[in-house]
């Protein structure tokens, strides 16, 4: 597969709903981690990203008074356990959190869920862990070509110096919604400054649809964390 360059990948694409990038940095020293979320209806735009006391994020409505539905929309989409980061789209966060925490893997936790109950779209639930040594795993729960049949695919990957790998809920815009399809796709990880990182995928997500994003560094050697938030909301 090609390795596509990530600001491309994103301004091609008016919505890819929500995304995870898993990688490494060029100079071999961090993991890299990216989290977006975008909307169309106003639920879903009514959202930011806060820290919560697990190591990661929670989704919080922007402005209470609006929130009409927070089943799906509102999740813990980053939590740490031990030296591991779980990256979720949704409330299987903490389904493969307390499955690891039990000794059981990941995989495990994703045999219990599916896609979310959202017809006709059945928006597929995408999910990442980061292991301390910078070796990631990605996985997708979606229909069956649109159909409400649960295919659950996983994807493990070594970590690779400039390197990383992005996967969406959807294919692209539409009614219903086309999800993802294939495997994640390779990109190229280019810079070793967390703001660059951060920067580049806020500025290259389309400026309507877009409503947050999460992005880490966390050094290979001694497991400490630099983190960014970004909310269009504030």
């Amino acid at each position: 597969m090609k390795i596509v360059n990530i600001a491309e990948e994103l301004s091609s694409n008016s919505y890819p709903g929500r995304g995870i990038v898993l990688g490494k940095t060029p100079d071999g020293k961090n993991a890299a981690i990216a989290y977006f979320i975008m909307g169309r209806s106003e639920n879903s735009r009514n959202r930011i990203f806060e820290e919560n006391d697990r190591g990661g994020i929670r989704t919080k409505a922007f402005d209470e008074s609006k929130m009409t539905d927070p089943s799906l929309i509102i999740y813990n989409p980053v939590l740490k356990l031990g030296g591991k980061t779980i990256v979720t789209n949704g409330d299987q966060t903490d389904t493969i959190y307390d499955f690891m925490q039990e000794g059981k893997c990941y995989r495990h936790a994703l045999l219990t869920r599916e896609f979310e109950p959202d017809a006709p779209n059945y928006t597929p639930r995408i999910s990442g862990v980061v292991k301390p040594n910078g070796d990631y795993v990605l996985s997708i729960l979606k229909s069956n070509m649109g159909k409400p049949q649960c295919l659950r695919f996983f994807y493990e990957y070594p970590a690779e110096a400039g390197r990383g790998h992005f996967i969406h809920t959807y294919k692209c815009d539409g009614n219903p919604i086309p999800s993802f399809e294939g495997e994640p796709t390779p990109v190229a990880v280019e810079t070793n400054s967390l703001e660059e990182w951060t920067d580049v995928i806020w500025k290259n997500l389309n400026e309507d649809n877009k409503v947050s994003l999460f992005t880490r560094f966390i050094s290979l050697e001694t497991g400490e964390e630099e983190t960014r938030i970004i909310n269009k909301n504030v």
